[in-house]
């Protein structure tokens, strides 16, 4: 018993005294090169001067002890072997005077070569309540993206929200090597003044930004934010680069791996090795047995070459692991109390554990019972059983099947992310289904949530994607959806290799089925407004059948409500100008995203482009030019114009025209859409060729700019920094 005993203090005191000791690292420069800069050190394939570096990408200009990217002016932070290299970015800015007389604006920009922005570890981020933020690059990946952020009072913001009131964000995509930020206001900060004179748009690291409505009146640090990169070697894949054996990099007792994000690949030292593995003999064996982080022995710890194991003293058996049999008395030794001593210690043991495992199961079936409940499923459940219909269309499903469904929402099964969520292919039952998972869910809106899971459910439409259940045991709730296989009418419009793919027949039944899934959902008991109606939300299955999609931000009406005052949604060039300038969400600001989306099948072309003249870059302007002008022939795609009917193009696109007017009221209804563009399709001539057709002049409209005071020209300029892309307007949740 007293040796029992005086094992287990033994044991005690020896793992007291290694958390003490430090494991000692090996230098990371090349021989005869400086380790550091002030706190930053700086491991080769990094170095301060030529011959220190691998070449002038890993340049690092040490300037008074402080560290800088190559000859710039973006400070260093941090660099890892692991391929993170973190920098510091300045902000942009546009700040104004009471009278909104502009007085300060800075748009920033960032090139950096070979290195990429890393797509997970940052976020583009806006802040002020009169902001519209863009940010876009052409090095490496193409893109462009962006956010609103609007306010009228600071009782409307809230602190670490960046949901589009005084701040929003939005995600960076892989494979970024430069961004330039441009920044501007809508209204020139009147009336916000006295709490919100400045925007404000900078890239940052996801945790190095808290929003505070403080920084609405002065952003803190506002010259810098710490921002971070992927950085890699070579300019191939691992499997190319062994084949060169003089420029390899990976060194003895290290792995080459690829780079997740831009090309060139990456060295991490085996296990068991730690230094730096683009050193000759950087690799060095770590001493498990003086880290208690790595040591997981009881009592006797042997280090070796890579690896390192455990024994026990004389008298004892056992592996000498605190996660095996450890070390036990030999029973030669033991007599009876000590026996029974260990059992009931074993005893004890597994009695907590299963006591703990019982806690927890507990404790996560409430956390989901308080989901489900927050998320309105008391709420759902009562209204589904009021009908075995709406029961055999709508389920609720439990996370356990969703998470089979999708692998644990493996990121493989991603097919579509935005600034709503992300959207997951699964398999239910044997059958596909399309899993979206929201970013937030705005607990007020939760009856509105439940209302409308009940309505889509019910949408019986075969142009409408079907919306089987949801799951409401998750922080935000889930909705399962039909999974439609064929991408969207944007990808085959617009997506290299798929541009003039679809002839004019085929577009103008796409055009037809969209309407009339529109008009239904127009025409239901409670009427549904879609609200981004846009090419990317039409789905196309295999036999390019148009499905409506993506109703995130939908809202419902009753019979007896004409409009809504809401905060404004949608995508840039599809927005409806009268919505947008009044807050007024009704029927007729679908017809004109519909509109938008006639003339994209007509012209094939983007919404938003700079290819076109400053005042034609938004498609609905140049459209209404075009036909005002009558040069309408002269902007039809070209295959467009061979297969159509000439006055069968020329009724679409008065049709277009008349969707795209400024007032709601004077728009045609989405059901008298839809019955036009089926006579349209019944439409027969012989004549095939484009027959010249002179502007009609009955029921003209003036232009954008000059209609209820909304600024189209400027809101052109506002997208300066768009180039033949969109951006979704990130401006709160539901």
């Amino acid at each position: 018993m007293h040796d029992f005993i005086l094992g287990i203090f033994m044991g005690g005191f020896m793992f007291m005294g290694l958390l003490g000791v430090k494991v000692a690292r090996a230098d990371h420069a090349l021989p005869g090169c400086q380790q550091t800069c002030g706190n930053l050190s700086i491991p080769y394939p990094f170095g301060t001067r030529e011959g220190c570096y691998l070449d002038e990408l890993y340049f690092i200009n040490c300037n008074n002890s402080r560290p800088y990217l190559r000859h710039g002016v973006s400070g260093v932070l941090d660099i890892s072997y692991d391929g993170q290299l973190r920098i510091t970015s300045q902000v942009a800015y546009d700040c104004y005077d009471r009278e909104g007389n502009q007085t300060l604006h800075y748009q920033h920009e960032l090139a950096l070569l070979r290195f990429s922005i890393s797509s997970k570890r940052n976020k583009f981020t806006a802040i002020g309540c009169d902001t519209n933020a863009m940010i876009q690059g052409s090095f490496g990946q193409k893109y462009m993206t962006g956010c609103m952020s609007l306010c009228e009072s600071l009782r409307d913001v809230k602190n670490g929200s960046c949901s589009g009131i005084g701040c929003c964000q939005t995600s960076i995509p892989e494979g970024v090597r430069d961004f330039f930020i441009q920044i501007d206001s809508f209204y020139s900060h009147y009336g916000i003044y006295d709490f919100s004179r400045c925007s404000y748009a900078f890239v940052v690291e996801e945790e190095g930004y808290n929003f505070s409505s403080t920084d609405l009146y002065k952003l803190r640090k506002e010259s810098q934010f710490p921002l971070v990169l992927d950085w890699a070697v070579g300019n191939s894949s691992c499997l190319e680069a062994k084949t060169n054996a003089s420029s390899y990099l990976c060194q003895k007792n290290s792995v080459c791996y690829d780079s997740e994000n831009g090309p060139g690949y990456l060295c991490k030292c085996l296990e068991g090795y730690s230094g730096n593995p683009y050193l000759e003999h950087g690799c060095e064996d770590v001493n498990e047995c003086l880290d208690p982080s790595l040591n997981v022995c009881t009592d006797i710890c042997i280090n070796g070459i890579g690896n390192y194991t455990c024994s026990c003293p004389k008298g004892y058996n056992g592996d000498g692991r605190r996660n095996g049999t450890s070390c036990i008395l030999d029973k030669r030794d033991q007599s009876v109390t000590p026996v029974l001593t260990a059992a009931g210690l074993v005893g004890m043991f597994v009695f907590l554990l299963i006591s703990y495992w019982g806690v927890r199961q507990r404790q996560s079936i409430k956390v989901k019972e308080n989901f489900f409940k927050q998320n309105g499923g008391i709420m759902l459940q009562q209204l589904l059983y009021k009908s075995e219909s709406i029961v055999e269309r709508a389920k609720i499903y439990t996370e356990e099947e969703l998470k089979k469904a999708t692998n644990n929402f493996n990121e493989s099964n991603i097919i579509g992310q935005g600034g709503y969520g992300t959207v997951y292919k699964g398999v239910l039952a044997d059958t596909l289904v399309a899993i979206k998972k929201s970013k937030v869910v705005d607990r007020s809106q939760i009856d509105q949530f439940v209302n409308e899971v009940i309505i889509l459910s019910q949408i019986k439409h075969p142009n409408v994607v079907k919306l089987l259940g949801c799951c409401l045991e998750t922080p935000v709730p889930l909705l399962v959806y039909q999974f439609v296989t064929n991408d969207t009418l944007f990808h085959h419009i617009h997506d290299e290799g798929c541009a003039s793919s679809i002839p004019w027949d085929m577009r103008l039944r796409i055009a037809t089925e969209t309407a009339a899934a529109l008009a239904h959902m127009h025409s239901a008991p409670m009427h549904i407004i879609h609200r981004d109606v846009k090419s990317a939300n039409i789905l196309l299955d295999d036999e390019y059948t148009a499905k409506v999609s993506d109703f995130g931000v939908s809202r419902l009406f009753s019979l007896e409500e004409t409009h809504l005052a809401t905060l404004v949604q949608g995508t840039f060039g599809y927005i409806d100008p009268e919505y947008f300038h009044s807050g007024l969400l009704t029927q007729k600001s679908d017809v004109y995203s519909f509109g938008v989306v006639l003339v994209e099948l007509l012209t094939g072309a983007h919404v938003v482009s700079f290819d076109r003249e400053e005042k034609d870059r938004n498609l609905g302007m140049y459209f209404l030019s075009a036909m005002e002008d009558d040069r309408l022939h002269k902007i039809l795609e070209a295959r467009v114009r061979k297969e159509g009917h000439a006055e069968q193009l020329r009724g679409v696109a008065e049709l277009a025209r008349k969707c795209l007017r400024i007032k709601g009221d004077k728009r045609p209804t989405m059901k008298e859409v839809k019955e036009e563009l089926a006579k349209l399709r019944e439409f027969e001539i012989e004549n095939h060729s484009w027959v010249e057709i002179g502007p009609n002049a009955e029921d003209r409209e003036p232009l954008l700019e000059d209609v209820m005071g909304f600024h189209q020209s400027n809101a052109v300029s506002d997208l300066d920094s768009m180039k033949n892309q969109e951006m979704q307007i990130n401006s709160g949740g539901r």
